[in-house]
Parts: structure tokens; C-alpha cells; sequence
């Protein structure tokens, strides 16, 4: 960043960058199947379809997107999120109630992550309502149906927001 200041001038100019936010959605074990799997709790449309929705209503953000049912592709792409996304919104799937080592990864990383649950892990199964990564992300949104994803890239865009706001 360009930046010239003269304590004899009040007038600074400063050169401007444009900054598109990047975020990585990343789902858990057996969001693959979403669509197909209990329709119940998660309802009919695929992943895909929802995503290629959040993409075109928000174009000015990269949406990138990964799924994977292994926990250490998981830890790997939270690692990797580092310096290349602005946030993480992420839906652990299983792993939320189970994975000291993905909650281990969250806690590591310094790229925000927003934890998402398309039901209400609270209105689940017992075992289901304890989520070991809601200490360490930067927040938790559930039970608004895929909707819960564009909830969390709300959540990113006012986390990036915040930080370019100007404190008076």
C-alpha cells in the first residue's frame, strides 16, 4: 500500500487496492448427501444447487467450496485456509460432537470460522447437542434449514466489514 503524508500538507493520498473477500465453505461427513439423506431434518435440494444460489446472490464474494468425509482432509483445508480466505464458514457435520482435533484446527488457524448447522443440533439427540468446536469459532448459526449457509457468509462479510470500519 501507497501512502504519502506531509506534516506541513493535510491532504493525504493513499492508493487503493480492491479487496474481493474470499470465503471457503467446508462440509463435513456426509453433507454429500444432502438431498438424499434424511430429507426430514435436511430437505430436498442438493448441496450444489444451494451453492450455485449463494455464488450468483453473491457475486462480488469467491465462494470456494469443499466437502470431504475425512477428518483429516478437514484439519487440512483449515490449515491451508490461512493467508488464501477471508473466513471459513463451516459445517463439521458429525465431527462437531466428536473431533477434539478439528476443534484443535479452528482454535489454530487465525482465518475466522464460522460454525453452521443446517438443523438445530439443540433440538437433535442428545448426543448431538453438544458441539465441541462452538468455543472456538467465531460464532454458530443452526437450524435455518441451507439457509444457515448464507447466514454465515453474512456473518463473514460483517467479520471483514468491521475490520475496515473507521473508529471515531
Amino acid at each position: 500500500m501507497y501512502e504519502f503524508c506531509s506534516k506541513y500538507v493535510y491532504l493525504c493520498v493513499i492508493e487503493l487496492t480492491v479487496f474481493r473477500m474470499k470465503i471457503l465453505i467446508l462440509n463435513g461427513p456426509n453433507l454429500n448427501l444432502q438431498g438424499r439423506r434424511d430429507t426430514s431434518v435436511y430437505g430436498t435440494a442438493t448441496f450444489e444447487e444451494y451453492l450455485q444460489s449463494l455464488r450468483e446472490r453473491y457475486a462480488q464474494v469467491d465462494i470456494d467450496y469443499m466437502q470431504s468425509n475425512v477428518e483429516g482432509e478437514l484439519i487440512d483445508a483449515l490449515h491451508d485456509s490461512m493467508g488464501r480466505f477471508d473466513a471459513v464458514v463451516l459445517n463439521a457435520g458429525g465431527y462437531t460432537h466428536t473431533s477434539v482435533a478439528l476443534r484443535d484446527a479452528v482454535s489454530a488457524v487465525t482465518t475466522p470460522v464460522i460454525e453452521v448447522h443446517i438443523s438445530s443440533i439443540l433440538a437433535r439427540e442428545e448426543f448431538r447437542r453438544t458441539s465441541l468446536l462452538a468455543g472456538v469459532a467465531v460464532g454458530s448459526i443452526m437450524g435455518f434449514g441451507l439457509e444457515s449457509y448464507r447466514l454465515g457468509v453474512e456473518a463473514a462479510l460483517e467479520i471483514q466489514n468491521s475490520k475496515f470500519k473507521i473508529q471515531n
